[in-house]
């Protein structure tokens, strides 16, 4: 698996990682086993970058890496704090990110915690050097190793970058967002700042497998957030309407070679991006991990197919997003 070097993280991270919302919460039940299968399937692909979050399952995500980790010390751990009260300034100060970062290294089982993430805060907090200067204590004081932050829009991604120690932003990018590309990728590349792009399969649309007549269970987010109901629509299907996302996954799919699936298609052009270091789709199960984690070994999409992706989403996609995020 390629390994790409992130300056300001001082480490590397498997260019296909593994995203673990779906681990926890927000897809519908999880099967304990099936989790398990799935991680152990991850890193026996070569993938050694995790992604989770305190509030997926309600640490449940968290748990369920712990399991891997005094047996796989070559993982690196990224999770996200900040979700776990209403989202005003004032709560992110140092005595929740202290009961935060203690409830994450006894869920995870670790001393110190390799990345944490501000989970998508409020305009604020980018604006607030007492918050910065928290994380900072916290890495002086080895509870972290290093911190960045999940944005929702590009202003929130150049806000953090523009901070001396994020050592990472993580944002959408996929083949119905690519508003990131103009400015986003180009500072983090210059300042030496890993992008994690997550949500590479907008939900799910861009894995080709859903049509009008799909069905989710009411615990699933791609059912209860369509319009915002519970957190950012942006979330959910990367904000595209449902139709307009299936309307444009018939044309991306055009552009798919014999061999490869769409999803496969997607995941390639996320990690062709100059400036991506690691792009970290879910799975719930195996299968699904093996098939992600073979991307890393396809050669990269052709410039047609670049361009298709390009004029698909000025036809279809932008209007809906790009003046959004």
């Amino acid at each position: 698996m390629q390994q790409r070097d992130v300056p300001r993280l001082g480490r590397s991270l498997s260019v296909i990682g593994l995203g673990t919302w779906q681990l926890g919460a927000d897809w519908g039940a999880v099967d304990p086993d099936a989790a398990r299968a799935t991680l152990e399937a991850a890193v026996a692909a070569g993938i050694t970058f995790l992604d989770t979050a305190d509030v997926y399952g309600d640490g449940h995500s968290e748990q369920f890496i712990s399991g891997l980790l005094a047996s796989h010390p070559e993982l690196l751990v990224a999770t996200k704090m900040g979700r776990r009260v209403p989202q005003r300034l004032e709560n992110y100060s140092p005595e929740h990110f202290a009961e935060w970062n203690e409830r994450s290294r006894a869920n995870l089982g670790v001393a110190t915690l390799d990345l944490v993430q501000l989970h998508c805060p409020p305009d604020e907090v980018y604006a607030s050097d007492a918050v910065f200067d928290a994380l900072d204590a916290m890495v002086r004081d080895g509870r972290l190793r290093a911190y960045g932050v999940s944005v929702e829009t590009c202003d929130q991604a150049l806000a953090a970058i523009a901070r001396p120690h994020v050592a990472t932003v993580q944002i959408i990018l996929n083949c119905f967002r690519l508003k990131p590309l103009e400015r986003v990728l180009p500072a983090a590349a210059a300042a030496g700042v890993g992008i994690i792009a997550r949500v590479p399969l907008a939900s799910g649309l861009l894995s080709g497998r859903f049509d009008a007549s799909t069905t989710f269970a009411a615990d699933d987010h791609r059912r209860y957030n369509r319009h915002g109901e519970a957190f950012d629509v942006g979330e959910t299907f990367s904000g595209v309407p449902y139709d307009v996302g299936l309307e444009a996954v018939e044309e991306l799919k055009g552009l798919v070679e014999p061999g490869m699936t769409l999803a496969q298609f997607a995941l390639r052009w996320v990690i062709d991006q100059p400036g991506v270091s690691t792009v970290i789709p879910g799975a719930r199960n195996p299968e699904q991990v093996r098939a992600n984690a073979a991307v890393a070994a396809l050669p990269p999409l052709s410039e047609a197919q670049r361009r298709g992706v390009s004029d698909v989403y000025e036809r279809l996609v932008r209007p809906h997003v790009h003046d959004r995020w």
